[in-house]
């Protein structure tokens, strides 16, 4: 049976540009999400997102024909596929999976939003080329010089899970032995004014699985991960980070928003994964948590946990409570997130987790992160419409 090993990271986050960043925000449990500056938010429920740092945005390469969105996903390729230790020919025979929602729609938004007030066209059509989602993945493929296969996966917040879900079963079917899979988004208008109308944010950084939770916070950034068939990746003398063992993909079919009541689809989603490891339940010592911060979908997330892993019976944390939900990015950076808690031995806390949920049993680590001998990991991805997506990892020797 072919293997699946982690052999590059990359990353931009609220923390900043690059891996080290990230995982030190994470492992320090210091929270990330801020008043917004990218746009107005006078007058909203919720003004405060995690933002990629201005100064880190200006430091990225500039282009007047690529997008926020664009610029964070080609920055963390570019470092996982160097994390890797790809070269040009293994790039060359390379697919890439982008998990996209947003696009250039930020680019687009500002464009409309100058013709309106203005009433002239101001000629930066330039934006529209990057409105599609799959610019990340024409970008990413172009610059890195990718020859496999190239793909967009739209499935709402589960789409940078999805990806590299997608992208390890083509290295098992052996179309390629390495591909680049991962998720990107930025904040924009429409999503912070959206989910604010839906009453969904947190006027205060979201807390996740707390008594008194209310609501989400949003975020962006980008993450990838550069993914090999084992045995390619130990001929050329790679070092994994971890191995991504198997996926499980569902769907609720149950509402457009609204998670299924009991939680049905998301049971379906772990316990595949499980079963497509060969795993039991009480082989996974850590769950990466889809963690929101809505009551509805937190009670969901916990009732699916206590049903396959019983009840106080896994250790969960919430990356969201330190970055925000970063939407079509938040399974890549949710998965490499969990690949370095197996490497380093450290669970980050879930911050903001002042009065734990009664309702909800398990151990959450608050606050501060744990150190932990965990081999074995699960990354959840949940997203609208009921898409749902567990990845498993385990700590490479």
């Amino acid at each position: 049976m072919t293997r699946v090993v982690v052999t590059g990271l990359g990353v931009v986050s609220p923390y900043g540009v690059g891996v080290q960043p990230f995982w030190g925000g994470l492992s320090s449990g210091r929270c990330a999400i801020r008043p917004i500056t990218l746009f107005e938010t006078d007058g909203f429920r919720s003004r405060i997102a995690g933002e990629v740092p201005a100064d880190a945005v200006a430091a990225l390469p500039a282009s007047h024909r690529r997008s926020r969105a664009d610029r964070f996903g080609l920055t963390a390729a570019r470092e996982a596929v160097a994390d890797a230790g790809l070269s040009r020919a293994e790039q060359a025979m390379a697919g890439v999976i982008v998990g996209g929602v947003g696009g250039g729609m930020l680019e687009v938004e500002a464009w409309y939003w100058e013709m309106a007030r203005s009433g002239e066209d101001p000629r930066r059509r330039t934006a529209l080329r990057s409105v599609l989602p799959s610019s990340h993945a024409e970008v990413v493929a172009h610059r890195l010089g990718l020859g496999g296969p190239k793909e967009t996966v739209v499935m709402a917040c589960s789409s940078g899970a999805a990806s590299l879900a997608l992208a390890a079963d083509l290295i098992v079917d052996g179309v390629t032995p390495v591909m680049l899979a991962g998720g990107v988004d930025a904040l924009t208008r429409i999503c912070f004014m959206g989910f604010n109308a839906l009453k969904l944010l947190d006027p205060d950084p979201c807390r996740p699985f707390d008594r008194d939770r209310r609501g989400m916070s949003l975020g962006e950034g980008a993450a990838f991960v550069v993914l090999e068939d084992w045995g390619h990746a130990r001929g050329r003398g790679a070092r994994p980070y971890a191995e991504l063992l198997s996926s499980g993909l569902s769907t609720d079919a149950f509402h457009v928003t609204s998670p299924h009541p009991g939680a049905e689809g998301v049971i379906r989603a772990i316990t595949d994964s499980l079963a497509r490891a060969g795993l039991d339940s009480g082989d996974v010592g850590y769950v990466n948590a889809h963690g929101t911060g809505t009551p509805q979908n937190d009670r969901t997330e916990a009732l699916a946990l206590a049903k396959v892993f019983g009840a106080a019976g896994v250790l969960v944390s919430a990356n969201k409570s330190l970055i925000g939900h970063t939407m079509a990015a938040a399974g890549a950076l949710e998965a490499v997130a969990t690949v370095l808690t197996l490497r380093h031995g450290m669970i980050p806390p879930t911050a903001n987790l002042d009065h734990p949920d009664p309702e909800i049993p398990f151990d959450c680590v608050p606050h501060t992160a744990r150190p932990s001998s965990v081999q074995v990991a699960m990354s959840n991805s949940f997203g609208f419409g009921g898409q749902n997506v567990s990845l498993i990892f385990r700590r490479s020797e």
